[in-house]
């Protein structure tokens, strides 16, 4: 009789104790399907097996009836505690929670599983559950965007910012991936070595541009995170602008630049002294022979055809990363990203800095598997390279601010210059005048090795080593390296910086460089 009473007792209030948020008002019905719900709750309290193919994919506030995500929250306690899952189990442990009488008692827990006959088809209703959970919470964040849209005081960017990170945490929570079996992933593994077989040069994947590195990788693997680190000075944006280059005109191969630290006419500015090989100061200051301008005019019209898009977004978030990295990819198929740097991206959370690079740090790897496409990503390393004895090569130990980084990446690179450390020879007597070395310390799918290029500091371009042969610019010396190194972010903590004024300087180029000055143009991203 209790039981019974209890439960009438529940009926009369059932109608309250579903969520109606902002809806009324519109006069519509949220979407729902409270049938559903109750079959799914009976079909997993007569089949404990059901449960491992709903839950992950329902969570409690998946439920629509406040009292359904009671009973669901109990089932999935005892589920994750590997405990069985029965009506008597879920009854105790609702009872142990205090709610056995707000849901209407063991009674109405009764009446569910007296709905079904079997747990066939569990995960398909599970499925429409999700859905019209999903439809929910899109309204409700739309509701907030709306109000938020009419606040004459909501500034706009800070408005797309709410809505994107609303709108990405609806789809990060709710839209899971599912199992493929290994047979259908057999022959997209087959044709990818077909593939790899029929190339000239081998390589399963984007090739770098630089022989001895791709001879290691095999060139930068679909879905990869690559980390590029080092200390100031050494080369990073040079390193990846002689990659972005190759890749770009040599192979014809899109890819994307976000630059967190640079604009994009700095970065085309860059690129214009490696393709040319003019001495940086003649294209700064413009004093150039009628042969120079004709060079000038030649090499910039071939970039200006290469398939780069460049993005300078200053503090981009993790979120404007991801939604601007999808465009690329629909749009222009871009085949590989770059992020210069990682630190400087933001999480739009409030958090320490540390848990702030590591979902950073997560989220570029995530966005790497969804797109189907290597990112490379540019860090920091801390001072503690400057202290240490010996040959102050870098350790995975030193990546700055998270140690998140190092696991998440696929490949962790240091670019290493002795020559800047004084270390004129290296082990085996060879010369390290211009050489950069670099280090692959990490490698998931592969070995580690090193790897000598070419460093011309004075076009800020990285070649292979027999690649670069007029010794023009090839210096014996590094005593004048302070005026050669262009200004950056991530220079500012080394004694060594730099003061250059590129930033201020206009560009005296753009009358005979098309489709350079990307900030005039309508926007690809």
């Amino acid at each position: 009789m209790q039981d019974a009473k209890n439960y009438k007792t529940y009926k009369n209030n059932r109608n309250q104790n579903t969520q109606t948020p902002n809806f009324i008002e519109y006069g519509k019905l949220p979407p729902q399907a409270t049938d559903i719900e109750e079959i799914v709750l009976g079909q997993l309290m007569i089949d404990e097996n059901a449960v491992t193919g709903v839950i992950d994919i329902l969570k409690p506030e998946s439920f629509y009836d406040k009292n359904n995500q009671l009973i669901y929250a109990a089932i999935r306690q005892l589920a994750t505690s590997d405990e069985p899952v029965d009506l008597i189990t879920v009854s105790e442990k609702l009872r142990k929670n205090g709610d056995i009488d707000k849901i209407g008692g063991p009674f109405f827990l009764s009446k569910l599983t007296q709905k079904v006959s079997s747990a066939a088809h569990v995960e398909y209703h599970a499925k429409i559950i999700a859905e019209k959970f999903i439809q929910r919470e899109l309204i409700r964040v739309s509701t907030q965007i709306q109000e938020k849209a009419y606040d004459t005081e909501t500034d706009v960017q800070d408005l797309l910012d709410f809505s994107e990170k609303e709108i990405f945490n609806v789809s990060e929570g709710n839209i899971k991936k599912e199992s493929a079996p290994i047979g259908a992933l057999i022959p997209q593994a087959l044709a990818m070595i077909a593939e790899a077989g029929q190339r000239e040069d081998s390589l399963s994947g984007v090739p770098s541009g630089f022989t001895p590195l791709d001879r290691i990788t095999s060139g930068w693997q679909p879905a990869n995170m690559i980390v590029i680190a080092a200390r100031p000075a050494m080369g990073k944006t040079a390193f990846i602008l002689s990659m972005l280059r190759k890749m770009a005109v040599d192979h014809n191969i899109p890819v994307g630049i976000f630059s967190l630290e640079m604009s994009n006419l700095q970065l085309v500015n860059r690129l214009i002294v490696s393709e040319t090989e003019l001495p940086h100061e003649k294209i700064k200051n413009g004093r150039l022979d009628g042969e120079q301008w004709k060079i000038l005019e030649t090499k910039t019209q071939i970039l200006s055809k290469a398939p780069i898009f460049l993005d300078d977004t200053p503090a981009l978030s993790i979120f404007e990363f991801r939604a601007k990295a999808r465009r690329l990819r629909e749009k222009h198929g871009v085949k590989m990203l770059f992020i210069d740097y990682l630190q400087l991206m933001t999480s739009g959370v409030s958090s320490s800095r540390e848990q702030e690079v590591s979902m950073i740090s997560r989220q570029i790897k995530a966005v790497a598997m969804e797109l189907n496409i290597p990112i490379v990503a540019l860090s920091q390393l801390n001072r503690s390279v400057e202290t240490r004895g010996g040959d102050k090569k870098p350790q995975l130990s030193d990546l700055r601010e998270s140690g998140a980084i190092e696991q998440d990446a696929d490949m962790v690179m240091f670019i290493h210059r002795p020559e800047y450390y004084g270390i004129i020879e290296d082990e085996e007597g060879r010369s390290n005048m211009g050489v950069a070395e670099i280090i692959l310390a990490k490698n998931r799918h592969g070995a580690v090795d090193t790897v000598r290029l070419r460093f011309i500091k004075e076009l800020a371009k990285f070649t292979e080593l027999d690649e670069f042969n007029n010794g023009g610019f090839i210096s014996s010396t590094d005593s004048n390296q302070n005026n050669m190194i262009f200004s950056s972010k991530m220079n500012t903590d080394s004694s060594n910086k730099s003061k250059s004024n590129t930033t201020n300087n206009t560009n005296p180029f753009d009358h005979i460089v098309p489709n350079t000055n990307f900030e005039n143009e309508k926007s690809p991203f």
